[in-house]
C-alpha cells in the first residue's frame, strides 16, 4: 500500500512539474509587443513636425510582437507633464491589426482629445520639456464605441479586453521659435 501511495504521490509530483514547465516555456515564447517610431527613439526628442508648433501630424508609429487572439488595437496619447492634469492628446480604437500606423495615418476610430478634437493634436507645452506617452493597446474584440469616445470611456470599455499594452515616450520643449 505504501509504495502505491509514494508511487501516486510522485506521479502528482512529477505532472504539476511538467505542467509549471510548459506553463514557464509558453510564457517565455510569447514576446512582449513593442512600439516604436522612425522620427524618434524611446525617451529621445521628437521633431518639431509632429507638434502643434509645426505640421501637428501624428509621427509613424512601428508596432512589432502583436499578441496572438488580438482583434483590433488601440492607441492613446497622454502628457503627464502638463500644469493641470494628464493632457489628452489622441485617442484612437478599433485599428485593425497591423504592424504600422503612418506619418498622417489614421486607421481606427478617432476618440476625443482635451483639445475637443477628434483627432491627433502634437505637443504644445506651455514650458519646459514634457513626456509624450504613446500607449498602445491589444485587445480580443472590437469595441462598440462611437467616434469622440473620451480617454476615460475607452479605458473602461477596454476593461477585461487587454491582451498586452506597450509604451513610447517622446519628449518635447518649447522653443524659442514656437509660437
Amino acid at each position: 500500500m505504501k509504495k502505491i501511495l509514494c508511487f501516486i504521490l510522485m506521479l502528482t509530483l512529477l505532472t504539476i512539474m511538467a505542467t509549471g514547465l510548459y506553463a514557464q516555456t509558453q510564457f517565455l515564447s510569447e514576446k512582449k509587443m513593442e512600439l516604436s517610431s522612425k522620427a524618434f527613439y524611446n525617451n529621445k526628442v521628437m521633431s518639431q513636425r509632429y507638434t502643434r508648433f509645426g505640421a501637428n501630424v501624428n509621427p509613424p508609429l512601428t508596432i512589432k510582437n502583436i499578441p496572438e487572439g488580438t482583434t483590433s488595437l488601440a492607441l492613446i496619447v497622454d502628457d503627464p507633464d502638463a500644469p493641470a492634469k494628464t493632457w489628452v492628446h489622441w485617442v484612437m480604437f478599433n485599428i485593425p491589426v497591423t504592424d504600422e500606423i503612418k506619418e498622417r495615418g489614421t486607421p481606427g476610430v478617432q476618440g476625443k482629445n482635451d483639445f475637443g478634437n477628434n483627432k491627433y493634436d502634437g505637443p504644445q507645452p506651455p514650458s519646459g520639456t514634457h513626456r509624450y506617452v504613446f500607449t498602445l493597446y491589444a485587445l480580443n474584440t472590437t469595441l462598440d464605441l462611437p467616434e469622440g469616445t473620451t480617454k476615460e470611456e475607452l479605458l473602461a470599455a477596454m476593461r477585461g479586453a487587454i491582451l498586452q499594452k506597450a509604451q513610447l515616450i517622446g519628449l518635447y520643449g518649447r522653443k524659442e521659435s514656437d509660437k
